[in-house]
């Protein structure tokens, strides 16, 4: 969902970097093939990741939903020389096609797919991230808050996608849904969290940036 008018949301996508071909291709092959292809993060977000990790130049990243993979490779782009992306999804019926897009994008050393439940793998993950990527299920946002904060070193950015849900989150008459109900409290954490500095971007669904401190 854009929450600016269409014109504006135009002119800013034709004034933002473009994506590389690989990622145009992967991004019209989930729209024609795959379920619910809002889900991707598509260009404007994907080139904000992209500069985001340039930025900050991660050794290890970890993104809790893989989808189709566009995000991955987008994060991936800034890691700095030997470093590595974990990325974790339970659908494994978009394996092989994530596995493909990794091994083309040149990132098959760099970023590690790993199939099951998030909320079982992370706690077995013996790594200190410079950033994590949140964008699975809204429910379960708080839950990977509180298991990937401490995993992270100060200066590190914890960034959760999808925290407008499509303005539900300010509209006491649509927020009755679990969903909604998690990602009202998880921006309400992430606001009162003196362990965070954090910032709420209205891009696309909605972007939390937080910086550990």
């Amino acid at each position: 969902m854009h929450f600016l008018p269409d014109d504006i949301d135009e002119y800013s996508d034709n004034h933002t970097e473009k994506e590389g071909e690989l990622l145009y291709e992967l991004d019209r092959k989930t729209h024609l093939n795959v379920l619910q292809p809002r889900m991707l993060s598509g260009h404007f977000q994907g080139r904000l990741l992209s500069l985001l990790s340039h930025i900050q130049q991660p050794e290890k990243i970890l993104e809790i939903g893989t989808y189709t993979g566009y995000s991955a490779i987008c994060l991936a782009e800034g890691l700095r020389e030997g470093g590595k992306l974990i990325t974790i999804d339970i659908n494994y019926e978009l394996e092989d096609m994530v596995k493909e897009y990794i091994e083309r994008s040149g990132n098959k050393g760099k970023i590690e797919m790993i199939v099951g439940d998030a909320m079982e793998i992370i706690p077995g993950l013996k790594e200190t991230f410079d950033m994590v990527f949140i964008d699975a299920d809204k429910s379960n946002y708080i839950n990977y808050y509180n298991l990937v904060l401490p995993m992270i070193r100060p200066g590190g950015l914890i960034i959760a996608d999808n925290v407008l849900w499509s303005g539900k989150v300010t509209d006491p008459h649509k927020n009755k849904d679990l969903d909604t109900q998690v990602l009202v409290e998880f921006n309400k954490l992430l606001q009162e969290d003196d362990r965070v500095q954090n910032v709420l971007l209205p891009v696309r669904d909605g972007l939390m940036v937080a910086r550990k401190k």
